[in-house]
Formats: C-alpha cells, sequence, structure tokens
C-alpha cells in the first residue's frame, strides 16, 4: 500500500472505564447512561475542596497479562495491557500470523506513569532513602505504557507513544493509521491510557477545574469536569486483511486532522478556530461533506469554556446542518480519561456505527442557551449512524478530529 491509499478497518476493541471493563459491558453501561464517577476512593481527598473522581474499581491485572510480572507493571501500563489484550480477544486474534516485525503499537497518554513519582516523594518524605528512587526510570517515563504493551505481546514492529495530552488517543488512532496506509505495518493497536493519580487530580483542583458534583457537558450549571482514568485499544488493519480472514468490522477509519491553537497552555482559542481547523482537515481527508457526518462524539469535559467554545467550532464547520446533527459526551458518565478519553470516545463511534444507538449526555437537564444543538440529553437513541466523527481538545492547544464510517458489502457507505 501506499500513502492514502490503503483502506483501514475496526476489527478489535478493547475498554476499562469506570463503568466496566470490555466492550459489550462499557457500551451497554454507557447507553443505558451509567455514572461511573464518585467520591475519590484510591487517596484521601479531605484536603481538597472537591472529592469525585472516576475511578476502575475491581480491576484485577493478573487476570489480563500472561507474559509480564503484573505486579511490576505500573497502573497505566496495567490498563493498556489488558485492554490491548482484550482487543485482540475481540478481534478474534489471540493467535496473531503476522510477523511481530509487522505489528505494531501507537499509545496516547497525558502524564504515563504519575504514581511512580507519587512512590518516590512517598519514599523520600519518609526517609526510605535505601527505597527512593528503585526501578524508577524503568517504569515512570511515558514511553514505558506502549512499551510494555509490546513487550507482553511480542509486537516488534512500529512502537509510539504520543503524549499530546487529552487528545492523544486520537493522535495515536492518526498515527496507526498511517502506519499502515504506508505498509510500515499490517497490523496496529492504537488507543490511549492514563491512571487516577494525585498528581493529575491537584493540578486541576489547582486550576478550579473540578466539579464539585458531577459532571454536566452543555448544562447551563454546569460547573467542570471530574478527572478520571482508563485505558481503550482499537485493532486497526488493512480492509483486505481483515474480510480475508473473516473479522468482524466495526468501522472503517476514514481519514483525521490535526492542529494546534497555538493560543495558550491551558486555554483553547476562545472562538474555536483551532478545533473547527481540525475538523475542517477530517473531513476534507475522508472527502465527506458536513452535512453527511451522522454523529458528533464531543470532548465535552464539562468545563465552561470548554463547551462553549466546542459549540462555535462546531457551528463553524457544520453550519446549518450543526443543527441536524446529534452530539453527545460520554465524559458525563466517565469523567476525563486524560489520554484515554479520545481513544475510549473512538469505540465509542465505532460502535454507534456498528449497533445504530448514540449513548446519551446524563446531567444534561437545562441547557446552556450558548449551548444550543441537539446533545442527547438524558436517554441513548436509535439511529443507523453512516459517519460519526471524534473530536479531542488538550492543552497545549492540541487538537485532533477522526472520522469513521459504515463499511457495506466490503465497500464504505455512500
Amino acid at each position: 500500500m501506499t500513502g492514502g491509499e490503503g483502506r483501514v478497518v475496526v476489527t478489535g476493541i478493547g475498554a476499562i472505564t469506570p463503568v466496566g471493563a470490555g466492550r459489550e459491558t462499557v457500551w451497554r453501561r454507557l447507553l443505558d447512561g451509567t455514572c461511573g464517577t464518585g467520591p475519590v476512593q484510591s487517596f484521601d481527598t479531605s484536603g481538597y475542596n472537591v472529592h469525585q473522581g472516576g475511578e476502575v474499581h475491581g480491576f484485577r491485572p493478573e487476570e489480563h497479562v500472561a507474559t509480564l510480572d503484573p505486579a511490576r507493571l505500573p497502573r497505566a501500563s496495567q490498563l493498556a495491557v489488558a485492554a490491548a489484550r482484550m482487543a485482540l480477544t475481540d478481534a478474534g486474534l489471540e493467535t496473531v500470523s503476522s510477523p511481530p516485525e509487522r505489528c505494531g503499537v501507537a499509545m496516547g497518554t497525558t502524564s504515563g506513569e504519575p504514581r511512580e513519582v507519587e512512590v518516590l516523594d512517598d519514599d523520600l518524605v519518609a526517609e526510605r532513602l535505601d527505597e527512593a528512587g528503585a526501578g524508577f526510570i524503568a517504569r515512570y517515563p511515558c514511553h514505558v505504557i506502549a512499551g510494555n504493551v509490546a513487550a507482553e505481546l511480542g509486537f516488534a514492529g512500529v512502537n509510539a507513544m504520543i503524549p499530546t495530552a487529552c487528545a492523544a488517543g486520537n493522535y495515536a488512532i492518526a498515527y496507526a493509521l498511517d502506519a499502515l496506509r504506508s505498509g510500515r505495518a499490517e497490523l496496529m493497536l492504537a488507543g490511549g491510557a492514563d491512571c487516577f493519580s494525585r498528581i493529575t487530580y491537584t493540578g486541576f483542583a489547582r486550576l478550579g477545574a473540578i466539579s464539585p458534583d458531577v459532571c454536566r457537558p452543555f448544562d447551563r450549571n454546569r460547573k467542570g469536569m471530574i478527572p478520571g482514568e482508563g485505558a481503550a485499544v482499537l485493532v486497526l488493519e488493512p480492509l483486505e486483511r481483515a474480510l480475508g480472514r473473516g473479522a468482524t468490522v466495526y468501522a472503517e477509519v476514514a481519514g483525521y486532522g490535526l492542529t494546534c491553537d497555538a493560543h495558550h497552555m491551558t486555554a483553547a482559542d476562545p472562538e474555536g478556530a483551532g478545533g473547527a481547523r481540525a475538523m475542517e482537515k477530517a473531513l476534507a481527508e475522508s472527502g465527506l461533506r458536513p452535512e453527511e457526518v451522522s454523529y458528533i462524539s464531543a470532548h465535552g469535559t464539562g468545563t465552561p469554556t470548554n463547551d462553549r467554545q466546542e459549540t462555535i467550532a462546531m457551528k463553524r464547520v457544520f453550519g446549518e446542518a450543526a443543527r441536524r446533527v446529534p452530539i453527545s459526551s460520554v465524559k458525563s458518565m466517565l469523567g476525563h480519561t486524560m489520554g484515554a478519553a479520545s481513544a475510549i470516545e473512538a469505540a465509542v463511534c465505532a460502535l454507534a456505527i456498528h449497533t445504530g444507538r448514540i449513548p446519551p449526555t446524563i446531567h444534561l437537564e437545562e441547557p446552556d442557551p450558548e449551548c444550543d444543538l441537539d446533545y442527547v440529553p438524558g436517554e441513548s437513541r436509535e439511529l443507523p449512524v453512516e459517519v460519526a466523527m471524534n473530536n479531542a481538545y488538550a492543552f497545549g492547544g492540541n487538537n485532533a478530529s477522526v472520522i469513521f464510517r459504515r463499511l457495506r458489502d466490503g465497500k464504505s457507505a455512500p
């Protein structure tokens, strides 16, 4: 295959989220409007003025990690490896026939392995100097997440770790798409992972960005986001290969758009210019018009400025069609899972196409007049989804939009 010519499809989905683990469980609970956020349990928040988080409970890494020692893997790597195993199983690839050097990994993250910094800090504060720093360099850098996935699975090809914050999952999917289209790989795992940590929580608390109760995107009374954790991995492969082995095809990856606001380290462009350009680039690469989009998975963090700016950006790109396309934010249920967010939301897009249902935006009870589009409040909706757009906007002004479309009889839906 040469650049841009090869068609790439999603054939496996693995996810670990605050509402559960595994494709079927996660999808069912998202459609049911299950809220996975609640009081933080992994550390004491009595010194904070906020106390809510989106944590993964009941996760047992030893049930998923077969090659590496699960006890020696840091938390985000545990989540990533487990999601990768789930995705391969879902794709019917428990045994991968491709040569290891033709199989690659692309993962996104916001913080890498911040719990390792916390362990080091605790050791130093307690003057456990003989323990401080032991194994730190091997466990902390963000590249260990993709490296651990590759080591667990024996994938010896393309390996990339992309730390573009909350857009990183989409960036990883774009990277994997290019690797497959260019022929540098014939099988890619793409996704994102982040763990819940005091460091991340403290940062957002200091910014005043955390909601005191729930995440209510696009609601007049929204008060912020809810930090969360999780992982999602998609199996991506060339269409011909997928059809040749009789794989289930959830959706085709049609194209992507990547931009940077170049505006501010934490604040997005107030008129949504960078986000709008990402959507426009994704549509252009996919050969689609705005009115052909059936569903948009919004970034939808629940912060006052983000939701308003995202609404402005969608209106700029979609014009009158913006009022006809349904839009929802699963962060209302999961919280903001950081580098895993857009990977989970990519899975949402693929499953919306595959099942003909779209998840709701829960906690949306009093719409903001400035956020006046169809945000699917309260309940899921049955809808034939032909084309789904996944939007992600991150600190540093990093924006990423990925478009998925339905496959019919080996061809994309018109």
